[in-house]
């Protein structure tokens, strides 16, 4: 497999070192993106600095990239239409929310239950990763405000519980997409193996357990325990001179005034967004099912699912949400035509640094593609290889990919052809080698500061991305080295 060697980890090196350095990760990311388009010029700076301009804008040139962008777009408009339909502050009031007590336990308690309720919606909400973000997020976000939780914490149960539960339950796009790998290295039946490998999968299993523990106790650590403090002592939801990933224009903006707050003006277009996910990624793939009349629906739904596209199934989900809450606020007489392109552009605006940091990540991640990174860090971890540490250096080897590159799908698409064979040639495990390339993944995209998945969860929480991962990582590396000490026992005992 061709790549750069040691130079082809130079980029998401330097662009994850200067991002928890500086906390300004669009700089860190193009700091990563020219240090990686001058390498693939042979260190000519003038090609290098084209090179990047090029590569930036070919991504616009994938389907997937643009939707996904336009996606991130038009949630800023679906948050600003709901905050100021009176969804928000009539959700607050339906449950009951109101006076925050004045004893210490009673705001414990309180606290521990929302808490609790946000970690339960990441886990219902497994249709798609990024709409249980935001999900999570955007409902919970003015509930921690008033407790005076801090919004790092919002992003890690949103984070912790998305990715987590999606590759859990994969009856979604991330299934389709693992059942596709999974084909490709001849298995009859993908979907089977999948399942069979799901009980290996120790890591997401680890860290869904490890949030409702620490929601329930309340017993933070590492720098969270910092953050936690200082909202609680100090009222400050975000630290001094962090950056929230909205702008303050749409996670301050108020209900008109006038409008009676209701909590289906929230629940109505939220619902809409994550009934519309599953509909639409069996809509996305229905071209290529065979035209058997063998084959029963569910079967024509299964092979639909693995053919989907998540990225489109995102989009087309959220401007039906947008465009039902645009009919349900008119016919309330809450929304004016003015006032729709207004709030259209005050949130599209409100998601502009957001939309930038996740072109950069994309160019990133596809640079790290055409370097042979992944490729690269795979090849100089088969010389540490033997039949008894196959699952546990599988796991790290994903793990550190995904850290750098900042995708677990792109950390699948390398490593499950590289673990099934390798565990076969082996004797070793096949499901668990899937298992340890898939947990690996999602450890490896918790940890990094160049994950969308990240980036969307400090998007929903409107949370100083930086802060969020610094707080997250303690939690990750928990639960992820018990999976690598888990993966270690066990690799011995089956050989």
């Amino acid at each position: 497999m061709e790549n750069y060697g040691f130079w082809s980890v130079l980029p998401p090196v330097i662009a994850i070192a200067l991002a928890m350095r500086t906390r300004q990760v669009l700089i860190s990311l193009l700091a990563g993106i020219l240090t990686g388009t001058i390498i693939l010029h042979n260190a000519a700076v003038g090609k290098g600095i084209a090179g990047a301009v090029t590569l930036i804008v070919d991504l616009f040139k994938s389907d997937g990239n643009t939707k996904t962008i336009i996606f991130t777009l038009l949630m800023g408009v679906l948050i600003a239409f709901i905050q100021f339909s009176g969804g928000v502050e009539g959700f607050i009031r339906s449950v009951k929310l109101g006076e925050i007590p004045d004893s210490r336990a009673g705001l414990i308690a309180l606290r521990r239950r929302q808490s609790l309720l946000a970690a339960a919606t990441g886990v219902v909400v497994f249709v798609e990763s990024n709409i249980s973000a935001l999900t999570t997020g955007t409902l919970f976000r003015p509930l921690f405000d008033r407790l005076k939780i801090p919004r790092e914490k919002l992003a890690y149960i949103a984070d912790s519980t998305s990715a987590p539960i999606n590759i859990l339950i994969p009856l979604n796009a991330w299934g389709g997409f693992i059942m596709g790998l999974l084909l490709l290295q001849g298995f009859a039946n993908p979907f089977a193996t999948m399942l069979n490998s799901m009980i290996y999968n120790f890591y997401p299993m680890l860290t869904i357990a490890m949030v409702f523990i620490i929601a329930y106790t309340g017993r933070d650590f590492g720098p969270m325990r910092k953050a936690v403090e200082r909202a609680d002592r100090e009222g400050k939801l975000i630290a001094d001179g962090a950056v929230p990933m909205v702008s303050e224009e749409i996670t301050m903006l108020h209900t008109k005034e006038g409008v009676r707050p209701r909590a289906f003006n929230m629940f109505i277009p939220m619902a809409l967004m994550v009934l519309s996910i599953p509909v639409m990624l069996v809509h996305t793939g229905w071209s290529s099912v065979p035209d058997d009349v063998g084959m029963t629906l569910p079967q024509k739904v299964h092979h639909a699912l693995g053919q989907a596209s998540g990225s489109t199934a995102v989009l087309y989900s959220v401007l039906i949400a947008i465009t039902g809450a645009v009919i349900l606020y008119m016919a309330q007489r809450i929304l004016t035509l003015k006032e729709i392109t207004g709030l259209t552009v005050k949130g599209i605006s409100g998601m502009t640094q957001m939309a930038l940091i996740m072109v950069m990540a994309f160019a990133i991640g596809e640079l790290c593609n055409r370097l042979g990174t992944g490729n690269y860090v795979a090849e100089v971890s088969r010389d540490f290889l033997s039949p008894s540490l196959i699952p546990f250096i599988i796991f790290i080897i994903s793990c550190f990919i995904a850290f750098s590159t900042g995708t677990s799908w792109g950390t699948f698409a390398i490593m499950i052809p590289i673990a099934v064979p390798m565990a076969e040639g082996f004797d070793t495990n096949v499901h668990m080698a899937i298992a340890a390339a898939l947990g690996g993944g999602v450890f490896g995209d918790h940890c990094s500061p160049v994950s969308d998945t990240s980036i969307i969860s400090s998007l929903a929480s409107a949370s100083d991305h930086i802060d969020h991962v610094k707080t997250q990582v303690p939690y990750a590396l928990v639960t992820g080295s018990i999976s690598a000490a888990i993966y270690l026992v066990m690799g011995f005992i089956a050989s």
